[in-house]
């Protein structure tokens, strides 16, 4: 009984009626990027520098591969997060080509490569929870140094991009649509000017856009297009219904007529998903078809996916614990079970004695209307021979262990054009068929990572494979049998971030189906790991990375784990995982948890682990026991197949134990001043049901307390940032001339009480003012998804999880001297740090190494831009250098190579004859050992070199 309590709860439960969010517009989004545009120019800390410091070996999503048909080596990816990506050597180096664009974010892309026109539909082209939204279609003519967006900026999401094969300036774009919302700005449109103008050549609904187009190849006059209907909540996801279907054109684009109607073979109803096509010639065609539609109910048990086959009375829980998470999860998806509930999770129920195993298949088998008795269909492959009039399913049996229940996430297919029977599909693994679908073979091996994306198949060599996945690039010249890793690039897919205080410190990082990682943070970003064949990041964690936190008093204990609150206590000295998931006591309600679920070490006791679900679970011995500490902290739950009514941040006030803040996905946010004991509603005066993406309890005022709302479920981009002086009883918007941008953290300065740091999903800012105004980060920073971000105190260090491009980090010291008054002089200069002496200067190791060259960075803030003369002065006020340099209003820096002429070296030379000044390999005399000034203006800071 217990267990199907538990298993209904995941499904149905009561929920307010929320208030109608208005999705932000793509004027009011256009408007935004010209003011993020002039913020840029004027930022305070435009010139302050990031770097990427990895990882890159896991990589992260791939969306698109566009291969020069005249010379494999050359291509473009596409990362449906991280950018577009161009290589010419066959990806043993890349270089980023998106980076001047106002966003990061890919659906598909295509290469006129007669004159090296790229065209870029941004917004990802599938529907996941993190598939973001673009502004449009861009365009470069001068291979990605600049970019100019030629419209369709409603679209959100583009599916596919054909290039007129006669005339370039002839473009055809599926437009998927809104992901979270309706809009009429979706189907086909078509541009025959270059993209100055655009028609809109098919629409079928408000919910229903294109997601592929496909032609025979060298001939787009004959064109093929699948709709796809879909409607994603923060609560639900529907992926099918009547308005999927296949559409052709046979001039052009211009017109279409819908070619799987009733009797032409092809599924017609609500159970028609996703659909990908593949076209071999004019005549014949392959789609891959997402069905939802249930099995017969005798079908149910085909390939093992039900343990009905067992007999609940055969399956006592030691055997049910000694099934494969695969198989048990199999069962799940398949039966309805869409991201709810994993495996580990049952197990835990079974391991408990709150059940047994049979009490699975009895739930399963009761009416419940909204639980499945039957799987899905899933995949299916269906071939046309007759260009489009009549369709045939391939194969006679059920496609399992490729989409389960996730066919939405996958769809697509491809066809080798040197054989007809020679096609791929593409879902967790690729499966190949060299009898035209009939059967098929798993072709994913040891070195691919799962949840494939995107397949370039080789029009003129045989078994030449490109593969895109969640886990980055693949190549096989063997037709799958052996695959090379491409991951060269710093492209993951960041959900949080942390740090330890060992030295050198290390980094962890949670990532979209990559695990959990962490790495010291002044590893090599560079390929010299090879040598050794030890990579500096370590994987701890599969799933997709969640929450980290480590116990500072020993480092080697780690809390972290995956998806929906299945987290584990690590003990990496003696090599143990310890799950730790409350569970809910006998005849209780089960907890709710999100996708990313918070958990959180009280700074005040390493032993006290909070842990959030819809309720907050408290621990007092790491994770080993669980006391609930609060009644049900959201609005209850919504019916749907993603969990929803959940806790999505905590934090506590180091001021005070039991001092602790709640945000939910559904708006609320709660205080308890008293571990728990009572709790108050705080968030009356604020937004209603957005998703609260962070609380955080100041470090500098007891009853100070920052919140970040986020309306991306609802298409609503506004950046909504909150303060309170009186712990949530009021609040203040700081959002003040912050761009459109969804926010998704928030965190103080380690030394400065009005500096404070944000990230959004198009890039990062600080303020010097406690959020009065917000300066952007600029250099090496493209305008990508900032998810988390964390500051390491004894470094100063700050640190972005970036959700598409890895990890940046850049040294926040001087900013935290740019403090209210000192911004009012004219010149600050930040103090040095100690040269090294070193008589290899101007030298190197030999005559084929670099030339040893110091440097000295000399950083200040100047109050108005201009001309700026730099000075360098010895101890006794001998001028031995100058520079000359046009500087910027804020933050600037510059690196003097510790030069002087020949002229100054006799002067130093004659004032102080015990001094030795030689010229050094390289023709250049350096300074000797001592100490200097640096003068800018009036002010002036000393450095040694020692």
């Amino acid at each position: 009984m217990m267990f199907r309590i538990f298993l209904m709860f995941l499904f149905t439960s009561m929920f307010s009626v929320s208030a109608q969010q208005v999705p932000t517009t793509a004027d009011a989004v256009k408007e935004s990027l010209i003011q993020k545009e002039k913020l840029h120019k004027q930022s305070l800390v435009k010139n302050l520098a990031f770097e990427t410091i990895g990882p890159k070996v896991m990589s992260g999503r791939v969306v698109d591969v566009e291969v020069n048909p005249e010379n494999n080596s050359e291509f473009y990816v596409g990362y449906a997060s991280g950018g577009v990506w161009y290589t010419a050597n066959n990806g043993s180096s890349f270089k980023p080509v998106l980076d001047s664009a106002p966003t990061q974010n890919v659906g598909d892309i295509a290469v006129d490569w007669k004159t090296k026109t790229i065209w870029v539909g941004t917004g990802e082209n599938n529907s996941s929870r993190s598939s973001y939204a673009g502004i449009g279609i861009l365009k470069s003519t001068n291979q990605g140094v600049t970019w100019e967006n030629m419209g369709l900026k409603e679209s959100h999401h583009i599916g596919r991009i054909i290039i007129d094969s006669n005339h370039p300036e002839t473009v055809i774009v599926g437009v998927t649509g809104h992901l979270y919302s309706n809009n009429k700005e979706r189907g086909i449109y078509k541009t025959t000017d270059g993209g100055t103008t655009w028609e809109q050549k098919l629409f079928i609904n408000d919910s229903t856009g294109i997601i592929d187009i496909d032609s025979p190849l060298n001939n787009t006059k004959i064109l093929y297009a699948s709709s796809w209907t879909r409607d994603r909540k923060a609560w639900n996801f529907s992926g099918s219904g009547t308005g999927s279907a296949i559409y052709k054109s046979n001039d052009s684009g211009e017109n279409w007529s819908k070619v799987t109607v009733a009797n032409s073979g092809f599924p017609v109803d609500d159970g028609v998903g996703r659909i990908g096509l593949a076209v071999f010639n004019e005549d014949i065609v392959y789609a891959l078809l997402d069905n939802q539609n249930r099995r017969p109910p005798g079908d149910a048990d085909i390939n093992n996916n039900s343990f009905n086959t067992m007999g609940p009375k055969a399956m006592p829980g030691e055997d049910f614990l000694k099934l494969s998470d695969k198989k048990i999860n199999a069962f799940l998806k398949t039966n309805g079970f869409r991201e709810k509930y994993r495996a580990e999770n049952v197990k835990q129920i079974i391991r408990s004695g709150l059940a047994k195993p049979s009490e699975l298949t009895n739930f399963l088998k009761t009416t419940n209307a909204m639980l499945f008795e039957t799987p899905v269909i899933g995949a299916e492959v269906y071939k046309s021979i007759d260009g489009g009039k009549s369709w045939a399913k391939t194969h006679n049996n059920y496609i399992d262990d490729l989409y389960y229940s996730y066919g939405y996430y996958f769809g697509e297919i491809r066809v080798d054009l040197q054989d007809e029977n020679g096609i791929y599909v593409l879902g967790v693994p690729i499966l190949k068929s060299k009898d035209g679908g009939k059967t098929f073979k798993n072709i994913s091996q040891e070195n691919v990572h799962a949840d494939h994306q995107a397949l370039w198949v080789s029009p003129n060599k045989q078994g030449h494979l490109i593969d895109g996945n969640d886990g980055g690039l693949n190549m096989s010249y063997d037709d799958g049998a052996t695959w090379e890793k491409l991951n060269v690039n710093a492209v993951g897919q960041f959900y949080a971030i942390n740090v330890d205080n060992q030295t050198p410190y290390n980094v962890y990082g949670g990532l979209q189906d990559n695990g959990v990682w962490f790495g010291p943070h002044n590893a090599k970003h560079d390929r010299s790991w090879n040598q050794s064949g030890h990579y500096p990041w370590e994987g701890i964690m599969g799933g997709d990375g969640m929450k980290i936190e480590i116990d500072n008093r020993n480092p080697d204990i780690i809390y972290t784990g995956y998806q929906f609150g299945n987290y584990y206590r690590i003990d990496r000295e003696k090599e143990s995982q310890t799950y730790i998931q409350p569970k809910p006591e006998e005849g209780g309600e089960p907890y709710r948890f999100n996708w990313q679920t918070p958990i959180l070490l009280s700074q005040h006791n390493q032993d006290i682990l909070y842990f959030g679900g819809n309720k907050v679970m408290r621990s007092l011995n790491q994770g080993t026991d669980w006391d609930v500490i609060s009644p049900d902290l959201t609005q209850g739950g919504k019916t749907g197949n993603v969990a929803y009514g959940t806790l999505t941040t905590m934090s506590e006030s180091p001021f005070q134990f039991g001092l602790i803040y709640t945000g939910s996905d559904d708006g609320l946010l709660h205080v308890t001043k008293n571990g728990g004991a009572t709790w108050k509603l705080i968030n009356n005066t604020l937004p209603k049901d957005l998703w609260v993406s962070r609380v955080v309890a100041s470090k500098y005022k007891k009853e100070r307390v920052y919140a970040t709302l986020n309306g991306y479920r609802f298409d609503d981009f506004k950046s909504y940032v909150y303060v309170s002086d009186n712990y949530g009883e009021t609040w203040s918007a700081i959002n003040s001339n912050l761009p459109v941008s969804a926010v998704n953290v928030i965190v103080e300065d380690e030394n400065s009480a009005s500096i404070i740091y944000l990230g959004t999903d198009n890039g990062a800012y600080v303020s010097f003012n406690t959020g009065e105004s917000w300066e952007a980060f600029v250099e090496n920073l493209p305008a990508v998804a900032v998810h988390d971000m964390v500051i390491h105190k004894e470094s100063n260090d700050l640190l972005l999880a970036t959700h598409g491009r890895s990890i940046y980090k850049t040294n926040v010291s001087q900013l935290q001297k740019m403090t209210a008054d000192s911004l009012q002089n004219e010149v600050v200069i930040f103090p040095f740090k100690t040269v090294k002496h070193s008589p290899r200067w101007g030298d190197s190791y030999s005559q084929w190494s670099n030339t040893i060259t110091p440097e000295l960075e000399i950083a200040f803030y100047s109050h108005e831009g201009g001309d700026k003369a730099i000075t360098i002065s010895s101890k006794g006020g001998k001028v031995v250098k100058t520079i000359s340099k046009s500087v910027d209003k804020g933050y600037n820096v510059l690196t003097y190579n510790l030069s002087i002429s020949e002229k100054i070296r006799a002067k130093l030379l004659k004032k102080d004859t015990s001094i030795s000044i030689e010229k050094a390999k390289n023709n250049y005399y350096y300074l000797p050992k001592g100490n200097y000034v640096v003068k800018i203006d009036g002010a002036k800071e000393t450095f040694v070199i020692e």
